[in-house]
């Protein structure tokens, strides 16, 4: 009799989790060429230098518990691979949302402020010693999910990466984004600052900052509809 409660509450409790986090949703925005195709929040075109490929594409619950998602993200990936399966640079770009069973917004308190193709953006950008290992501190995080994604196809972000982090808000409620992250791997000899917590170059090195800012823009153009 205990053995069949404990099954019983067993199957209970997981019915109750999948109802309160529905299944996910299939992934909306389509890739033609170098070109990622988003209809709404934002309406725009994304298009990507020739070097860089596209990985492919996931949609994520974040920070799930057994009663709340604090949201949904789909993610598509664009890297320029290496031999040695680690990616020179990269493109994540995420269009995330917060679910309705949480009352967050987003709320960013970041440096800089930049416009790509009529589209607004605040960013920041930091320098990491081991930057794949930051993204998978938390498994429950979209850096783990877009790490996970990258290494179904045998590759992986580089350890020693310098990355410009880019938020659009869509809305007037803040509940919805648009990020785009930018990444290399600085070459050998480069003079950016880096530390396994991560260096914040808009403070650290004005210069370098800017630098990795023109990079993540001559790459990419933006298009709205």
């Amino acid at each position: 009799m205990k053995k069949f409660l404990a099954v019983s509450l067993t199957v209970l409790f997981a019915a109750l989790a999948f109802a309160q986090n529905p299944p996910l949703p299939p992934v909306q925005r389509q890739v033609q060429n170098q070109t990622l195709i988003s209809n709404e929040l934002p309406a725009a075109d994304l298009t990507f230098a020739t070097d860089f490929h596209y990985v492919g594409a996931q949609v994520v619950q974040l920070y799930a518990t057994a009663t709340e998602v604090s949201a949904e993200a789909e993610q598509h990936l664009f890297v320029e691979p290496s031999a040695d399966g680690q990616v020179k640079r990269f493109y994540w770009v995420q269009f995330e949302h917060r679910t309705p069973n949480t009352k967050y917004t987003y709320d960013y308190k970041l440096p800089g402020t930049t416009d790509i193709g009529g589209l607004p953006f605040i960013y920041d950008v930091k320098s990491f010693l081991n930057f794949d290992a930051d993204l998978k501190s938390d498994p429950r995080s979209d850096g783990a999910a877009i790490s996970n994604l990258l290494a179904q196809h045998h590759l992986a972000f580089p350890k020693n990466a310098a990355r410009v982090r880019m938020f659009h808000l869509p809305t007037p409620d803040r509940r919805t984004e648009l990020m785009i992250i930018y990444g290399e791997a600085p070459p050998a000899g480069s003079k950016i600052p880096a530390t396994a917590e991560g260096v914040r170059l808009d403070e650290a090195s004005p210069e370098c900052a800017k630098l990795l800012l023109a990079h993540a823009k001559q790459n990419l153009t933006i298009r709205k509809h």
